[in-house]
């Protein structure tokens, strides 16, 4: 597969790959399976040692990696914690991470850390506070942020922009990179009633340098970013739409309740081959 050069930045497009959780640990030491990369959550492997950093340079020696996190927190009003990002950034250069990512949201305040991806009200004082703190921790991480658009289950009373227009926007005056979850853009759609296809259509399509895929779990009246189920045909499609704008580009599955033997994870990624070759064979 050739690489993606639509990115402004150049950053490869790393094909198809998965999570990496624990429970496939074993799996992938042993068999070593075929997948383009794999994901880690940043925040697994800043505080220890032992087992879990050890298959970690083992992986990093077989495959390429991203980081992404849940701890940056770039829309807090708390001080943007230096002490943290020298431990991503650390980690970052042992196991040569292609990018580091986190989420365009707020985790906490006064040093609480709710354990969550709490949405922000998309105003033009929130974008010029997220624009500013973006920056400060690309200048600090000398590279790029690769931040992924939230799912969200409800929205503030003074929004005076849609979330496509905050997120297009932050990401052109940061000069930041987007990880476009297209489930999340189809939970949060039909949470909020908005059109999925014209938030796909808005996003900056030289920001994307990754897409995550997931399931979800549909209540009903609401749709719960669950990540424990295989992806949903609307959102195959809004993938399908989506790369038709940036190109092939990375891509990755997250399952991560209930989560099944690796080879079913795999599977389900490599779904997503159907529509990267289209485009490849459009382009040719």
């Amino acid at each position: 597969m050739p690489a993606n050069t639509l990115n402004r930045w150049g950053f490869p497009d790393l094909g198809l790959g998965v999570g990496l959780r624990t429970v496939h640990f074993s799996h992938i030491l042993g068999q070593r399976p075929e997948v383009g990369f794999f994901e880690v959550l940043t925040e697994n492997f800043l505080d220890t040692g032992g087992r879990p950093l050890f298959v970690l340079d083992r992986i990093a020696e077989h495959y390429r990696l991203v980081m992404h996190g849940v701890s940056m927190s770039v829309g807090s009003t708390d001080p943007i914690d230096f002490a943290y990002l020298a431990k991503v950034k650390a980690l970052a250069d042992r196991i040569r991470a292609v990018w580091i990512g986190d989420h365009v949201c707020w985790t906490g305040v006064l040093g609480r850390n709710t354990h969550d991806l709490l949405p922000l009200p998309y105003t033009e004082e929130t974008l010029a506070h997220v624009v500013s703190r973006v920056r400060t921790i690309q200048d600090f991480l000398e590279r790029p942020l690769v931040l992924e658009n939230p799912s969200t289950y409800l929205e503030f009373a003074p929004n005076s922009m849609p979330e496509w227009e905050f997120i297009a926007r932050m990401a052109e005056a940061s000069d930041c990179g987007l990880l476009f979850d297209v489930n999340n853009v189809y939970v949060s759609a039909f949470n909020h009633g908005f059109d999925p296809e014209a938030y796909v259509d808005a996003i900056p399509a030289d920001r994307v340098c990754q897409y995550h895929l997931a399931g979800h779990t549909h209540k009903g009246t609401h749709i719960l970013d669950t990540h424990s189920d295989h992806v949903v045909d609307p959102v195959w499609r809004l993938y399908g739409r989506s790369i038709h704008r940036t190109g092939p580009c990375a891509t990755l599955l997250e399952w991560d309740a209930d989560i099944p033997a690796f080879d079913v994870v795999r599977d389900e990624v490599l779904k997503a081959k159907v529509w990267r070759d289209q485009e490849v064979a459009d382009v040719a």
